[in-house]
């Protein structure tokens, strides 16, 4: 079995990729998604398969056919990982730039929760399903740094009410772009889905929940700074959205910003994560060197 989408393209639409246009115009699907299904001769034209280069004509008749998704279990790879801390009750993680936090369309392998299925076993909690084994809060694949990972339901309750009352400590570093007036702020602006790419997040009063992002200034360089960022709430890229809003996107975030030569996406580290341990009830607080990646960057800006 399969869904049937059909879109037919405006004038505004003439001249778009059509792995664009669909991904646009259909948000459950990524561009590689629709890539692939162009490849499958399962997306046509008036009736017609086309290439991935096709450049959308205003009137097209676009027809998407989408197979029925296929029942996901994440697998156990045998993927090297950077253990800060562990107990019987958790994990804390520190993860490399470019690594994915859990398998979903697209990335399948090779992600954090493939290697923790194999370090762990079964030793994960179950809360999030077969899919996110243990996932208490996630950061975006190409921001490095720590997260923690429950080994049982009930230190994930624990954990994420911890993070609902925003007693979970959880500070960043980024290089952001252009000069601060005041080395301190706070950032209090609603995140939202945006209204026409689904993809993306924003400040918005529609459908929004409460985000606050706390920053300091620790070094300025010219046209870059280097800046401190505690959370107070966690919406998806809570960071990326509300530094981009006031001016300063993080560097090299091609989603938020402009994208940077010498990165690959964005130059953003989870540097401390602290908590209240589960089960002993004691405070815990662990802190991330900055990766080679950063110190590059900082040694970069430095010289300009």
């Amino acid at each position: 079995m399969s869904d049937f989408v059909s879109v037919t393209a405006l004038a505004e639409n003439a001249g778009s990729r059509i792995d664009k246009f669909v991904s646009e115009s259909v948000p459950d699907l990524t561009r590689s998604a629709v890539q692939n299904l162009i490849a499958q001769n399962s997306i046509t034209v008036d009736g017609r398969p086309i290439s991935k280069n096709y450049k959308v004509r205003c009137g097209d008749k676009v027809c998407v056919d989408i197979p029925d998704p296929q029942p996901l279990e994440a697998q156990a790879e045998n993927i090297p990982l950077d253990i800060v801390y562990e107990d019987n009750d958790l994990l804390v993680v520190n993860k490399p730039k470019g690594m994915v936090v859990h398998p979903a369309h697209g990335n399948y392998n090779g992600t954090l929760v493939n290697a923790l299925l194999y370090h762990c076993g079964n030793s994960l909690s179950g809360i999030n399903g077969v899919i996110r084994p243990g996932i208490v809060h996630r950061i975006d694949k190409n921001t490095s740094g720590l997260l923690i990972v429950a080994k049982n339901d009930s230190s994930h309750r624990i954990l994420s009410e911890q993070i609902k009352a925003h007693s979970f400590t959880r500070e960043y570093e980024a290089v952001v772009v252009g000069s601060f007036k005041d080395t301190d702020g706070t950032v209090d602006a609603p995140i939202g889905r945006h209204k026409t790419d689904r993809k993306k997040m924003c400040v918005t009063t529609e459908n929004s929940r409460n985000a606050v992002t706390h920053y300091s200034v620790i070094k300025q360089y010219g046209g870059f700074a280097h800046i401190r960022l505690r959370l107070e709430t966690g919406r998806t890229h809570q960071i990326r959205v509300h530094m981009a809003y006031i001016g300063h996107p993080v560097l090299g975030d091609d989603v938020y910003g402009k994208p940077y030569k010498l990165l690959d996406g964005q130059c953003l580290h989870a540097r401390k994560i602290g908590f209240i341990h589960p089960s002993s009830g004691q405070y815990m607080e662990f802190t991330s060197p900055l990766p080679d990646y950063f110190e590059c960057i900082l040694k970069k800006i430095g010289k300009m």
